[in-house]
């Protein structure tokens, strides 16, 4: 329980961080456009939305010890997702979203594997290392 209560202290301070990074960068956002369509951005911020709902459900499995909810939960953003997106989207996104990508696809793979036999403190960690990968994504690129 108390590595469950770190870890809620340390997503609360990333994304409090976070809010003061985003304020600071309102006046120029350097990060890199994906320059996607409407239609491709619906899509792909659908894709944003499963992923952090994919690791509230770790999160929660983790809080009770609930390893079917951690591995389901993990399971919809691993590389099933990955290999579902659109090749419109595939074809514009910059090998360095890529390089960022590909590697959380397989985080939650990894979670998915590990949850069936590893301890509950090992699998925050590692939440905790997917929920780095997402935070330097975010912080490199943005749809507008």
């Amino acid at each position: 329980m108390k590595i469950i209560i770190k870890f809620v202290c340390i997503l609360l301070i990333t994304l409090n961080s976070l809010i003061v990074v985003a304020e600071s960068d309102i006046k120029h956002d350097s990060r890199i456009s994906l320059a996607l369509t409407m239609q491709e951005k619906a899509d792909f911020l659908t894709e944003m939305r499963q992923m952090l709902a994919s690791i509230q459900g770790i999160v929660s499995g983790l809080g009770v010890a609930d390893r079917t909810l951690i591995i389901d939960s993990a399971r919809l953003s691993g590389n099933r997702m990955a290999r579902a997106t659109p090749e419109s989207i595939r074809q514009k996104l910059p090998p360095s979203f890529k390089q960022l990508g590909g590697p959380t696809h397989m985080l939650f793979e990894e979670i998915v594997s590990r949850a069936e036999t590893d301890d509950m403190e090992s699998l925050t960690i590692l939440t905790g290392q997917l929920l780095q990968q997402c935070v330097a994504c975010h912080a490199l690129f943005k749809t507008d």
